[in-house]
C-alpha cells in the first residue's frame, strides 16, 4: 500500500511540475509575441508619442497589414487621431480579420499568421429569444508548407460576438478556431454555432448574477 501511495504521489508531482512548466513557457511565449507586435508598430508609436506630423500615407501601411491593423487603430484612438485611419478599412470585417490573424499567431494556437485568409459570411444568433442578436464573422484560412497545419487545407476561424451597435474595432471576446475544423468537416454556420455555445454562452453563464 505504501508503494501505491508513493507512485500516486510521484504521478501527481509530475502533473503539477508539467503544469507549472507549461505556465512559465506560455508566459514567456506571450511576452515574446507581445514584444514582436509592439516592434511592428514602434515607428508609428514613436511619431505619435513625439507629436510628429502624421499623414494618411504614413498610417496606411500599418493599417493595410492584417498583423498591425488592429494595433494601429488602437494607437490612433489612444492619441485621438483615428481620422488618419483609412476609411475603407474601418469595417467590422477588416477589424475581425486582423483580430483573427493576431489570435492565430499566438504560440498556443496556430503559431503563425495564415498565408491566406478570406472572409466567408456573418452568422447571427438570437442571444435570449427576445431578438437580442449577436453576430459572428467567419473566415477561412490556410498555411503553406512546412507548417504542420498545411495538410489540413482551408481551416475555419470565427470572430465575435458583435452586436447591432458594435463598432469595427470593439474587442470581440470569443475569437476562436479549432484548428482541425476545416471546410472538409464543418460549415461556417456549424463552427459559429460551436463558438457561440461553447465560448460565448458558457462565459455568460459563468458570470455572477447582477444584483
Amino acid at each position: 500500500m505504501k508503494i501505491v501511495f508513493i507512485i500516486i504521489g510521484i504521478a501527481i508531482l509530475a502533473v503539477v511540475t508539467f503544469l507549472i512548466y507549461r505556465l512559465i513557457v506560455v508566459k514567456l511565449q506571450n511576452r515574446k509575441i507581445n514584444a514582436l507586435r509592439f516592434e511592428r508598430v514602434k515607428d508609428l508609436y514613436d511619431k505619435l508619442e513625439n507629436e510628429e506630423t502624421l499623414t494618411n500615407e504614413d498610417v496606411f501601411p500599418f493599417a493595410k497589414n492584417i498583423l498591425t491593423r488592429e494595433a494601429t487603430y488602437q494607437l490612433l484612438n489612444d492619441y485621438d487621431k483615428t481620422d488618419l485611419f483609412p476609411k475603407d478599412l474601418y469595417t467590422i470585417i477588416n477589424a475581425a480579420e486582423s483580430n483573427l490573424a493576431n489570435w492565430l499567431e499566438f504560440p498556443t494556437e496556430l503559431d503563425a499568421c495564415p498565408d491566406e485568409i478570406e472572409y466567408m459570411k456573418r452568422v447571427t444568433f438570437d442571444l435570449n429569444g427576445q431578438n437580442d442578436c449577436v453576430h459572428y464573422e467567419v473566415f477561412k484560412y490556410k498555411v503553406n508548407e512546412p507548417h504542420w497545419a498545411a495538410k489540413d487545407g482551408w481551416c475555419v476561424g470565427v470572430v465575435g460576438p458583435y452586436f447591432d451597435d458594435s463598432k469595427p474595432f470593439d474587442f470581440p471576446n470569443a475569437t476562436f478556431s479549432r484548428i482541425d475544423s476545416t471546410l472538409d468537416n464543418v460549415t461556417p454556420d456549424e463552427e459559429a454555432k460551436w463558438v457561440h455555445e461553447n465560448i460565448t454562452i458558457r462565459r455568460l453563464k459563468a458570470q455572477p448574477p447582477i444584483e
